[in-house]
């Protein structure tokens, strides 16, 4: 595929300048290394979600395409490239097979990557095209499905009324997948949940009291560390239980399939961005 490309950056003026100079150089090194493109480069976790704390590190993620002669080979190489972790940093990218493979399964990261509010760097095309692929081939009962194990899981080991001090940030990460449930239930043509949780909330019809409960609790985790301990917040608890009890009884009883014409969809994709 041919384009004029128009490359998207959209960086907030909190980031540290020189966690970005490091971002930005490590993306570069992988093209030249790996003799990959990246069309896609975003920030993930919480800073891209809207509630980071004080010492939040940077979740760089990217999508990456290697040439087509490599797809050929006997011999495929990884479909994930990893950097190794440092303190401030958190960087890895997925290839594209890999990322739509695992957006028809209701893989939630890929629909979030394609929607980050904070872009490192993006072909503006790309994204758009991708993203419109993720409207029209998700299925809205695995993505539903995927947010309900990510936010039971969270919520089993951290959260319930049975914990009487937890982590402010184990909070978010099961709170944030209930909520992206009652979304689901409340829009029951889409299949695309959206990433920022402020304006997520902003769409779940939820009583004024509530959302500010969690604006509260998102104004002090961006004031203190990751590891500060809140004791769990009972009418959190409940909408917690409430919306999981919901989900699995609108999503355990159905058995969806990956219909082909997905399949050919993201077959198609593949293709027209491979070269």
């Amino acid at each position: 595929m041919t384009h004029a490309q128009e490359w998207l950056r959209a960086i907030p003026d909190s980031f540290c300048p020189t966690a970005l100079a490091d971002i930005d150089r490590t993306l570069h090194a992988i093209r030249a290394e790996q003799d990959v493109t990246i069309p896609l480069a975003i920030e993930s976790g919480s800073r891209a979600w809207g509630f980071p704390s004080l010492d939040s590190d940077y979740d760089c993620r990217f999508i990456f395409i290697r040439p087509m002669a490599r797809y050929l080979s006997l011999w495929p190489v990884r479909d994930v490239i990893e950097v190794p972790l440092t303190q401030e940093l958190d960087i890895n990218g997925w290839d594209l097979a890999k990322a739509l493979r695992l957006l028809l399964k209701g893989n939630v990261a890929v629909m979030e990557w394609l929607s980050s509010p904070i872009i490192y760097g993006a072909d503006a095309t790309f994204r758009a095209q991708f993203l419109a692929l993720a409207h029209r081939v998700c299925n809205r009962t695995l993505v539903a499905r995927h947010y309900l194990h990510l936010g039971e899981k969270q919520y089993d080991r951290h959260c319930g009324m049975q914990v009487h001090d937890m982590r402010i940030k184990k909070l978010f990460y099961a709170l944030r997948p209930a909520i992206a449930l009652r979304w689901l239930r409340l829009h029951p043509a889409c299949n695309v949940v959206p990433m920022h949780f402020p304006s997520l909330l902003g769409e779940c019809e939820l009583e004024p009291a509530t959302v500010g409960m969690i604006d509260d609790l998102i104004r002090a985790k961006a004031q203190t560390r990751e590891t500060r301990l809140i004791e769990m917040p009972a009418a959190l608890d409940r909408l917690m239980a409430r919306e999981f009890a919901l989900a699995h009884e609108t999503f355990d009883r159905l058995s969806p399939e990956v219909p082909a014409d997905a399949m050919m969809e993201a077959d198609g994709f593949f293709r027209a961005w491979v070269r």
